[in-house]
């Protein structure tokens, strides 16, 4: 135990910011020691929820119960129960560590689990979606988000520039990081992947000719977008692919990558359905 620290109904109550424990919370922000340790950052009641549902591991849970809303003494003692260490936080403390500018007295450090390309099963008609070299936390959370609405078998997430352990993917995926079927490979393997699996490619461009209400979604289907600044790379471009573009009637001459994506993928939604396409 150490200063400042103090143990009561198992739960160790933490005042000092110099405590170590709080040291490393504000240190797994930084992708080198997620990296390094194998754990990230997980918070809010509901993604902590989303993430026990999902199978992922928790190591500690720290809370501050000056933010509580409800039902949370319940969740404290299941993750009690599974041998999750429980750490104990005064309001201003917690604000020091919370990384939401309205936290809800919820941080868990959650293990990281496996993103390898070849544990993805898919179903005979697969939906899945490709995201090249994304660089904003928030695109990809949305993608996530949306994937998850629309019931997409996969996520791939090829030559990343941003961390899906990202706590901010965390926070913009609202748990659906832990729902969805999530891989990450370089743009060649998962075009062989892609090849391999049998599923119909489309890429989407704001330089495309064809609509995207265009395309055939219903069958096995991959629906690649590029990243925010420089699009999808050449070999993607390149192959013989289906390519889509969402018209652009205003004076800009693209969409928010995530917005894109979700257009896309609401039109494949629309087909499996079993409306036709327009």
């Amino acid at each position: 135990m150490r200063d400042g620290d103090l143990w009561e109904e198992g739960v160790l109550a933490i005042t000092s910011p110099h405590n170590p424990r709080i040291k490393e919370l504000r240190r797994l922000r930084e992708r080198r020691h997620r990296e390094r340790l194998g754990l990230f950052l997980v918070e809010g009641f509901k993604e902590i929820s989303m993430a026990l549902e999902g199978g992922v591991g928790l190591v500690s849970l720290f809370f501050s119960r000056e933010f509580f809303r409800g039902g949370e003494e319940d969740l404290l003692t299941s993750l009690k129960a599974r041998g999750v260490r429980l750490f104990s936080l005064p309001r201003s403390l917690f604000q020091k560590v919370s990384y939401r500018e309205h936290p809800d007295g919820l941080l868990a450090v959650a293990r990281k689990f496996p993103l390898d390309l070849g544990r993805l099963k898919l179903d005979p008609a697969p939906l899945v979606v490709v995201a090249e070299a994304l660089e904003k936390p928030g695109n990809l959370g949305a993608i996530l988000r949306c994937a998850d609405a629309v019931g997409a078998d996969a996520v791939v997430v090829c030559d990343p520039v941003v961390d899906p352990f990202n706590p901010n993917v965390v926070r913009a995926s609202r748990g659906t990081l832990f729902t969805v079927k999530v891989a990450l490979a370089s743009s060649r393997e998962t075009r062989e992947w892609l090849e391999r699996e049998g599923l119909e490619v489309v890429i989407t461009s704001p330089h495309a000719s064809e609509d995207y209400t265009r395309v055939d979604y219903t069958g096995p289907t991959a629906v690649v977008v590029g990243s925010e600044s420089r699009g999808l790379s050449p070999p993607w471009l390149e192959g013989s692919f289906s390519r889509v573009a969402v018209p652009m009637l205003g004076k800009g001459d693209s969409l928010n990558v995530a917005t894109a994506t979700a257009v896309v993928l609401y039109e494949a939604l629309r087909q499996r359905r079993g409306e036709a396409r327009l």
